[in-house]
This record gives C-alpha cells, structure tokens and sequence, in this order.
C-alpha cells in the first residue's frame, strides 16, 4: 500500500491534482482578501512601451505573486527542473504565466543553468517579461544570486524588485520561510524602482548586492505595513554567490 500510496505521488495525475489545488487555494485567497497596490508607477510605464524587464522577487513569496502581473504582454517564471518545479510550472499556467526551466550550476554540474539563461535573453529580446527568484531554487533565502544580473546586461534590460504580505499567514519551516496566506486576509503588493545594471565598471558581485538590498526592504516594508516581523536573510555563506539562471 506504501509503495502505491508513494507511486501515485510521483505521478504526473497527482502533478496535476496538486497544481489545480494549489492555483484554486491562489484565487481563493486573492478574491476573499482586500489587497493594497503600491508602487505600480514603476512597471506601468515599460508595460505601455512595451519595454521588457526581469521581476525579481524572494522564493519564500512565491505563491501569490502571479497575481500581482497585469501586464498584457507574455511573462515567463525560471522554475527549477526538480519535480516541485513541474507542480509549480502547471500552477503557474492556470494564470498564463509561462515557464523556463533551469537552475543554478552547482558542485560543477550544470542543471539547466547555461540553457536557461539562453532562454530567458532571448525571450527579453523578443519583448517578452520574465520572472526569477534570485535565491532560488535552494537559497540561501534572501541572498540574490549573480544569474539575474548576468541575464539582465546579456538582454540589456532593468530588474524590478517585487514582494507580497498578509496579515494573516503561516511561515513554513522550509530553507525558503513560504508564506502561505490565509483566505480572508488583508495583503499588499509592492512593485520598487528599476534597478540599472548596465554599469560595465561595477561588478557582477556588486550589482547582486544592490539587487539584494533593494528586494530586502521592498520585502521588509510589506511585512510592517502588514503588521508583521520581517523574515530573516539566511546567514551569509562563503561561496554565497552562486549563478542562478
């Protein structure tokens, strides 16, 4: 009965389960709460230009995220190939945001990283919009990776930070801290400036850190107008800065 009960969770019937559950509990949760919409200057000018840019946003505030796009034009989401990437990429596609799969390049293999990046420059330069997490897929949480800022100059576009909070919420245990809201909640988005950085004299290192910092109090600030305790960044690492697209 085990190894049935394990079979069936490996399948792609239960992928795709677990996907609808998780877009329906999405909508639940954007349509039972009243939400706040702050900083929508920043993204509305590139979205009547038409002009592409990267969104950057923790992994831990996934969830609701999808919600916030109201452009009209096509946005994809880096999604790591693990098996919780595919139940992510088929949730993702209940709201017509696109994926491409791919993660960092750890321990000198390569996951996905050097095709992934390919694909998000070239979507960028065909004036489509892509999404990433620059800590993900596995952290260390709050700590931005160097991919996006190598796909961001490859394509020549900003980064716009993004975050979400709720009054109301569950904090998992898991690397990332996942908010999980509750229905029936008050939450906020907020959209921060573009980050340039198209500067060949600052560091790929450097650039990483102002996207850090800038996605950081973005995040801590919906916290507080939620009436929540920021999370917590990760402590730092020594090999902190690793690619990640």
């Amino acid at each position: 009965m085990r190894a049935l009960l394990k079979r069936f969770l490996h399948s792609r019937l239960a992928v795709r389960i677990g996907a609808d559950a998780v877009a329906l509990y999405v909508r639940l949760v954007r349509f039972s709460s009243r939400w706040q919409l702050l900083g929508s200057e920043h993204p509305a000018p590139f979205w009547q230009d038409g002009r592409p840019f990267i969104t950057a946003f923790w992994h831990g505030r996934l969830l609701m995220m999808p919600t916030a796009w109201t452009g009209r034009r096509p946005v994809s989401v880096l999604i790591s190939q693990h098996r919780d990437g595919e139940l992510i990429a088929r949730a993702m596609s209940a709201f017509d945001i696109g994926t491409i799969r791919g993660s960092a390049a750890k321990n000198g293999r390569d996951k996905g990283g050097g095709a992934a990046l390919r694909a998000i420059v070239q979507r960028l330069r065909q004036g489509e919009y892509v999404t990433i997490t620059p800590d993900g897929p596995r952290g260390p949480r709050m700590r931005a990776g160097i991919g996006i800022v190598a796909a961001a100059r490859l394509a020549r576009v900003p980064i716009l930070p993004a975050a979400y909070a709720v009054a109301r919420r569950r904090v998992a245990r898991s690397w990332d801290r996942f908010i999980i809201p509750w229905p029936f909640n008050r939450g906020v988005f907020i959209w921060g400036a573009p980050i340039d950085v198209s500067d060949a004299e600052e560091s790929i290192e450097q650039a990483a850190q102002r996207v850090e910092d800038a996605l950081n109090r973005l995040t801590a600030e919906a916290d507080r107008l939620c009436g929540q305790m920021p999370v917590e960044p990760a402590e730092r690492q020594a090999d902190e800065r690793q690619a990640d697209a």
